[in-house]
């Protein structure tokens, strides 16, 4: 990956929780770097660490060592500021689209509330963007913008959900286990949709899943991760057609059939 397409890049990154003889590494000198417009996906199951390095990579947690750059710049630590900046380049489609929504605020003032990263927005402008995010994942704005969280499915929720992170026009998108919820029918229409949102904004996904399945359909590349650690590594076809690492041979043998999306 050359310096010009590389977007973040981690190197050494660490996250212990607890102290003395109940210390968990959950993240255990981590680096890996994500190029711009790729998907990259970071499979592992439950306990693996995965969760806790997106948010790392989010900077919702701070890291116990190592370090984080976004196109060139050091954002280990930040001031509040600095971070509020960050936050408008990198957004996140989190798993719970239940959990996401005031269950008695519109889904419009909802996603309204995120432009408080652009406090010099107009009205219009705002009304603008968040139309124009709704449109490009699928949703109707004069239909969903008026409606309670409950009166859209889990689909789309979850489609409001991406729609909400849009608006910032950011350039990393994190969605940590973003179709793990939802039905066959509305994962595929997600994952979809996240490879559609790549190909016209160029835009950089970081796909948590614990599905390897779902990896090789979405992303570009794989990272597999055991126990903290980064154990595998490679483009998508590579890491399942050779697999390296018995953690990611147990991983595959409980897929049954994989297809991609190109």
């Amino acid at each position: 990956m050359s310096a010009e397409t590389e977007l973040l890049r981690a190197e050494g990154l660490t996250k212990v929780f607890g102290r003395g003889k109940d210390a968990v590494r959950a993240v255990d000198g981590v680096d890996l770097a994500l190029a711009q417009g790729e998907i990259t996906a970071l499979v592992g199951q439950s306990g693996s660490g995965k969760s806790t390095l997106g948010r790392l990579l989010l900077r919702l947690l701070d890291p116990d060592g190592g370090r984080i750059t976004f196109g060139g710049k050091d954002v280990t630590v930040s001031r509040r500021a600095a971070r509020r900046d960050y936050w408008r380049e990198v957004q996140a489609v989190f798993q719970d689209p239940y959990a996401a929504f005031h269950q008695y605020r519109k889904v419009g003032s909802t996603l309204s509330a995120a432009l408080r990263l652009l406090p010099d927005e107009s009205a219009a402008s705002r009304k603008a963007r968040v139309a124009a995010s709704l449109e490009a994942v699928g949703l109707d704005p004069a239909e969903t913008i008026a409606k309670l969280p409950h009166e859209l499915s889990g689909g789309q929720r979850q489609r409001a959900m991406i729609a909400r992170a849009l608006m910032l026009q950011p350039r990393l998108l994190i969605a940590d286990e973003a179709t793990s919820m939802l039905d066959a029918s509305a994962r595929v229409t997600v994952l979809n949709l996240l490879a559609d949102l790549r190909d016209e904004r160029g835009m950089s996904v970081l796909f948590v899943t614990h599905d390897l399945g779902q990896a090789y359909y979405l992303a570009d590349r794989i990272l597999v991760m055991h126990r903290g650690r980064i154990v595998e590594s490679g483009a998508a076809e590579q890491v399942v057609a050779e697999p390296e690492h018995d953690y990611t041979r147990s991983l595959l043998a409980d897929v049954p059939k994989l297809h991609r999306t190109g």
